[in-house]
This record gives structure tokens, sequence and C-alpha cells, in this order.
């Protein structure tokens, strides 16, 4: 007796993938909207807000160094292990392997660049603004603090802002800007948001990053995803110039060059003698000074027309219908011409 195999969870989930459209027309482009410009601003400003706050040595910098004094791995030591493993998941280039390679099954599956290219673009504003913003301000890190109190910038350091935190909100959030259905990008966004606060807190804990590195990290990851719009019509013509230059590999492998098709206008019709515009009244000038327009020179010869063809017209009868084989009368000595006497024969008296 024949039994169906009871389907696994994960032969549930695959069995929906596959059901996945390719080209899925339902998604839309993430837009700059006037809620995501104010909330951008708003992001900015407190990013700098924190920057100026750690410049002064304001109440910040002290918090700083009332976390680094308690030291949570100390308090906490049996969840150190655990959190070791778990900051991975801010480090670029683990995430970026485990993102790429979701996005690439995407991108293969739709048929479209924009996930992958949509990721290297996040990773490439990541890699500038946050690496500039370390290299310029300089701070050191809690293990590397020279004086109790100071905010330790300009001192040749690479901390503020924190890189980890920044990756994760990154990386983990762009799955969410790319999700294609309101219910994903929701869920989606609550888990990027979970893995990249545990990230952020993760440093704190380990004693590599003050909290204020974090705080910013936090607002610079989410700079970037809030204006990935203005980087829209970029990824769309990187996409197009990629398959384009695709198509034209696929041509040279095949042995033929891609012929440019230059469409002619013809804006009126041409009188068969001369190229001159004649308009719909008959009148060749329409009113207006004459256009003469050159005729078109084609590649194919002329060839001279039946009834224009020169030498004397013969009669039908004249004529001897010619097959590849030859003439397909016999030869007839005595055969004249219709509608002249035919000779009578001389009978003798």
């Amino acid at each position: 007796m024949r039994t169906e195999r009871e389907l696994t969870r994960l032969d549930r989930v695959f069995a929906r993938l596959d059901r996945e459209p390719e080209r899925p027309a339902h998604i839309d482009v993430p837009r700059m909207s006037r809620h995501r410009v104010v909330l951008f601003a708003s992001t900015l400003a407190f990013y700098a807000a924190i920057v100026w706050a750690v410049v002064i040595t304001s109440w910040l910098v002290r918090l700083d160094w009332q976390v680094m004094f308690f030291r949570p791995y100390q308090q906490w030591p049996e969840i150190h292990a655990f959190l070791d493993y778990y900051v991975v998941l801010g480090q670029r280039g683990p995430t970026a392997v485990m993102i790429a390679a979701w996005l690439g099954w995407r991108s293969w599956r739709q048929h479209t660049l924009r996930p992958l290219l949509t990721l290297g673009a996040s990773l490439l504003l990541l890699n500038l603004t946050v690496g500039a913003a370390k290299l310029s301000m300089g701070r050191l890190g809690p293990h590397y603090a020279t004086s109790v109190g100071s905010n330790e910038m300009w001192l040749g350091g690479d901390i503020f802002p924190s890189g980890h935190t920044a990756n994760a909100v990154v990386t983990w959030g762009i799955l969410a800007y790319l999700a294609s259905t309101p219910r994903a990008r929701r869920w989606l966004s609550a888990f990027s948001a979970v893995v990249s606060l545990g990230v952020g807190l993760t440093t704190v804990y380990l004693g590599t990053h003050w909290l204020s590195d974090v705080v910013l990290g936090w607002a610079a990851g989410l700079l970037i995803l809030l204006a990935l719009p203005w980087c829209e019509p970029l990824i769309a013509r990187a996409e197009d110039m990629i398959f384009d230059l695709r198509d034209s590999w696929r041509d040279r492998r095949r042995g033929r060059a891609p012929v440019p098709v230059t469409p002619v206008e013809v804006p009126g019709a041409l009188s068969p003698i001369g190229g001159t515009a004649v308009t719909a009244a008959g009148d060749p000038t329409g009113g207006q000074e004459p256009v003469v327009r050159e005729p078109v020179a084609t590649s194919r010869p002329v060839r001279p027309q039946g009834h224009l063809a020169p030498g004397p017209h013969l009669s039908r009868s004249e004529r001897t219908p010619v097959t590849p084989l030859g003439s397909r009368r016999p030869p007839q000595s005595d055969r004249v011409t219709r509608g002249t006497a035919s000779p009578r024969p001389v009978t003798g008296a």
C-alpha cells in the first residue's frame, strides 16, 4: 500500500518559496518621502548632538566611564562565552557573506540584480561614512584609555562610532528594506532592531566600546538605511548597464556583432519623380517653398522594369518562348508569319 510522505517544516518552507513569482510586479521601490526626510534630518541632528556631547566632555562621557568601571563582563561572567559568539553578528565579513548569499538567491529567483546592488551600495556607504568618522575623531577605546574622565578624542584611535553596531544595523536592516510585503517588512524590522541592539550592548559588555560609541553606531547605521532611496536611480542604472554588457558579451560569443538600428523618419509622401514632397491637395509645394528630398539609396541594384526595356517591340508571333533547355518549337523552314499570304503550290496544266 502506497502512503504519502508527511511534509516537514523545511519542506513547507521551500514549497512556499517555490510559489514566489518571478520578477514580482507588486514590489515598490522605496522613495524618499516627506516622512523619511523628516526622520533622516532628525537622526542626523541626533548624530551631531552625540558627537558634540562627547567633544565637550559632557555627562555622556562621565556615563561612559561609570559603565566602564562597572565592568559588566565581571558582573555576569556566565554569559561571556555566549556573547563572544553573538558579537559575530556585527562583524562585517561573516554577516556580509550570509546576507549576500540570501540576496543572491533572491536575485537569481527574481531575475534582477537590485538586491545585491542595494547591499553593495549600503556597504559602500557604511565604509565611507563610518570609516571617515572613525579616522577623523580618533577616539581611544576603554582598554586603551589614558586619563580618567577624558573623552579620549584625537589620540589615534578608531573606536567612535562603533563599527560593529553600525554594521549590524545596515546588514540586517537591509533585509527589511528589501522586503516584498508590509508584513515581512515589519517582522524583519523588529528582528534587525533586536539583533543590532544586542550587538551594541554586547560590545559594551565586553569592554571594547564606550556606550556613546554604540549609540552613535546605531544612528550611523540608521542614516544609511534612510538614505538608500536616494541611491535607487543609480542602482537601476547600474543594473541596466550590467545587463547590457552581458547581452553584448553573449553576442560576441555567438559570433555576431550587435547592429544599431537607426529609425528613419519620413515626414511626407515622396512623389514618384524627383523625390519632391506632395501634399494631400496635390500641390507639390503645399503653398510654401518646395522641399526636395533625396531618395534613399539602397544597397540592392535597381533593375529596369519590363515595360521600359530597351529595343524594338516584337509581336507575340515573332517572340520565341525559351525554356532552360532551349526552344520548345521544332525548326520549321516553311513557316511564315501570321498575316501574310502563304504561297500556293503550282500545279501543272
